[in-house]
C-alpha cells in the first residue's frame, strides 16, 4: 500500500514537471510574439521624421547712411532676414583701402551700425558700405531654422557661397561719395551706385 501511494505521488510529480515545462514553452511563445512588436517600434524610432518644407527666402536689403557733425558715418537698413540674424557691416575707403567694421543684429526688420571712422572723422572720397549676413553656423537656432543649416533656403541676387565653404551667405554693397572732391571738407554723403 505504501508502494502504491508512493507511485501515485511520483506520477503526480511527473505530471507537474511536464505541465511546468509546457508552461515555459507558452512563456517563450509569448515572448516571441512580443519581440516583433518591439522591433517595429524600434524601426519607427530609428526612421527620421521628414523635415518640414521651408519656403525659400529671397533676401532683400536696403540701407541709408548719414554723416554726423564729427564726420563719422552711421549706417541704417531694412531687411527681410529673420530677427536675430547676425550681420557684419564694413565701411571701406575705395582708394586707400582703410576700413572700419561692426557687428549688429536684425531687430524687427531693421539694423543700425556705427559710427564708422576715426576720431578725426572720414576724409572726403568714395566709400563702399558692405552688409554681410554671417554664415549659418554662427547664427542663433531660430535664424538657422529659417535660412537652413548651410544657408540653403536663401535665394536671390544677394546670395553668395561663403569664402570658407560654410554654405551660403548674403552680401549687399553700396557706394557713397563724401564731399565732392577727395580733399574738400563738406558734410554730405550721397549715393554713387547700388551694387549687388
Amino acid at each position: 500500500m505504501v508502494y502504491r501511494h508512493g507511485m501515485g505521488v511520483l506520477a503526480v510529480a511527473v505530471m507537474l514537471v511536464l505541465s511546468g515545462c509546457g508552461g515555459n514553452n507558452d512563456a517563450v511563445d509569448e515572448t516571441s510574439e512580443i519581440q516583433p512588436e518591439a522591433s517595429e517600434q524600434q524601426r519607427e524610432v530609428m526612421e527620421p521624421e521628414p523635415e518640414p518644407a521651408v519656403e525659400p527666402l529671397e533676401v532683400a536689403v536696403s540701407l541709408s547712411v548719414s554723416l554726423h557733425n564729427d564726420r563719422r558715418l552711421m549706417v541704417e537698413g531694412e531687411t527681410n532676414l529673420p530677427d536675430g540674424a547676425r550681420l557684419q557691416v564694413v565701411v571701406e575707403h575705395k582708394y586707400n583701402r582703410v576700413s572700419w567694421q561692426a557687428r549688429t543684429e536684425v531687430e524687427q526688420g531693421y539694423f543700425v551700425a556705427g559710427p564708422f571712422g576715426s576720431s578725426t572723422g572720414l576724409s572726403d572720397g568714395e566709400y563702399q558700405v558692405r552688409v554681410q549676413l554671417s554664415e549659418a553656423s554662427v547664427q542663433p537656432d531660430t535664424v538657422q531654422q529659417r535660412i537652413g543649416e548651410q544657408g540653403q533656403h536663401l535665394t536671390g541676387e544677394l546670395v553668395r557661397t561663403s569664402q570658407h565653404g560654410l554654405g551660403q551667405i548674403a552680401v549687399y554693397t553700396k557706394d557713397y561719395m563724401i564731399g565732392s572732391e577727395p580733399r574738400r571738407s563738406q558734410s554730405q554723403a550721397e549715393v554713387i551706385e547700388d551694387r549687388i
